[in-house]
C-alpha cells in the first residue's frame, strides 16, 4: 500500500505598485539553504486554507486572505513519501506589510519582494516556478484580483422525523457542531466581509463560529431559507446578484435544496453558462462549503476557479 501523502499549503503572496509592476514574496530558508514560496505542513485537524494562512503568518509575519487557488504540486520527499502542496494567490496590502512581525530565525533567514522574472531566477524548485507562472498568466489576463461567493451548507442536524417542532427550529447534532467549528477557520482564511444565513436554527448555528472568528455580524436572509424555497429561484438570484454587484467576499449559509440555486445564480451572474460543470459545488454534503472566485476587474467574465472544502470531522 502506498503511503499517504504529506499535505501542505501556501501561497503566492503578491503586491502591485502604482506603476502596475507586480512583486511576489520569496522566503530564503535558513536550514535548507534554498529559496521558495511560503508554505508549510497541515497540522492535525486543519483544513488546507487554514494551513496556508497560518503558515504564511508564521513564516513571514503577514496576515493575509486567500484569493484564487493556483493548483497543487506533487513531488517525493527524500524519504520517498509523496508530498502535495496546495497554493493560492494572496494579495498583500501595505498595512499588512507595515504590521509584519517577521524577524530572521532558524527557519527563515530573510524575505524578499521580487519581480516575477526575478522570482523565476531565484526559486530553487521548478514546481514553485510552475505556480508562479500560473499566477502570472492570471495577472496578465486581469483575473488575479478576485472576490468570492462562498456557499456553506449547514452542519448535520437532528433529523426531521425526530423533531416535533417547526422545521426551522431543528438544532445541530454534536456532529454538526463539530463540522461548523472545523470549517470556520478555513472560511475565515478567505477574509469574508459579509455573512448571510437562512433564519433556520441549523444554519445560524453553523455560521456562528465563522462569525466569532471574523468578528462579523450575521445578516438573516429568509430568501435563502428552505421554508421560502421556490423552483424558479428568483429570490435567491436577486440576493446573489446584489452580492456580485458589491464585489465583496460573502458567505451564504443555506440548505441542500437551495444551494444549487445559489451556485447557479453566482455562476450565471458572473457570465458563466456551463452550470452543469459546477455540480460538485452545488451538491454539498453537510458542513461543506464551495468558493466561487470572481475577478474584481471583470466580474462578468466568469469565475476564475471553484473549489470545495469539507470539515475534517
Amino acid at each position: 500500500m502506498s503511503p499517504s501523502p504529506v499535505l501542505a499549503a501556501g501561497a503566492v503572496c503578491w503586491r502591485e505598485g502604482a506603476d502596475g509592476r507586480v512583486e511576489i514574496l520569496l522566503v530564503h530558508r535558513t536550514q535548507h539553504r534554498d529559496t521558495s514560496l511560503p508554505k508549510g505542513k497541515v497540522d492535525p485537524g486543519e483544513t488546507l486554507p487554514e494551513t496556508a494562512v497560518r503558515e504564511i503568518a508564521e513564516e513571514t509575519g503577514l496576515l493575509v486572505g486567500l484569493g484564487t487557488p493556483l493548483g497543487v504540486v506533487r513531488y517525493k520527499l527524500p524519504s520517498g513519501r509523496p508530498k502535495e502542496v496546495s497554493y493560492w494567490a494572496a494579495e498583500v496590502g501595505e498595512l499588512a506589510i507595515a504590521n509584519s512581525t517577521f524577524e530572521s530565525n532558524d527557519e527563515i533567514e530573510r524575505l524578499s519582494w521580487v519581480t516575477i522574472p526575478a522570482a523565476r531566477e531565484q526559486l530553487s524548485y521548478p514546481h514553485d516556478i510552475d505556480i508562479v507562472d500560473r499566477f502570472d498568466e492570471l495577472h496578465r489576463l486581469g483575473r488575479a484580483r478576485t472576490f468570492a461567493i462562498i456557499a456553506l451548507r449547514h452542519g448535520k442536524a437532528v433529523p426531521a422525523e425526530n423533531w416535533d417542532g417547526p422545521d426551522a427550529t431543528r438544532p445541530l447534532l454534536q456532529r454538526g457542531v463539530d463540522q461548523a467549528l472545523s470549517v470556520a477557520p478555513g472560511i475565515a482564511a478567505f477574509r469574508p466581509e459579509r455573512l448571510y444565513s437562512s433564519p433556520a436554527e441549523r444554519c445560524q448555528s453553523t455560521i456562528a463560529p465563522t462569525a466569532r472568528l471574523t468578528g462579523l455580524d450575521v445578516t438573516l436572509k429568509p430568501g435563502i431559507s428552505q421554508d421560502d424555497y421556490t423552483d424558479d429561484g428568483g429570490r435567491v438570484a436577486r440576493i446573489v446578484a446584489k452580492r456580485l454587484r458589491q464585489r465583496r467576499t460573502a458567505v451564504l449559509c443555506s440548505h441542500g435544496p437551495v444551494l444549487p440555486q445559489i451556485i447557479a445564480a453566482a455562476a450565471a451572474g458572473a457570465g458563466y453558462r456551463h452550470v452543469a460543470k459546477l455540480r460538485r459545488a452545488a451538491q454539498l454534503s453537510t458542513g461543506e462549503y464551495a468558493v466561487l472566485h470572481i475577478p474584481v476587474d471583470d466580474p462578468d467574465s466568469g469565475p476564475v476557479a471553484v473549489e470545495v472544502h469539507s470539515p475534517t470531522v
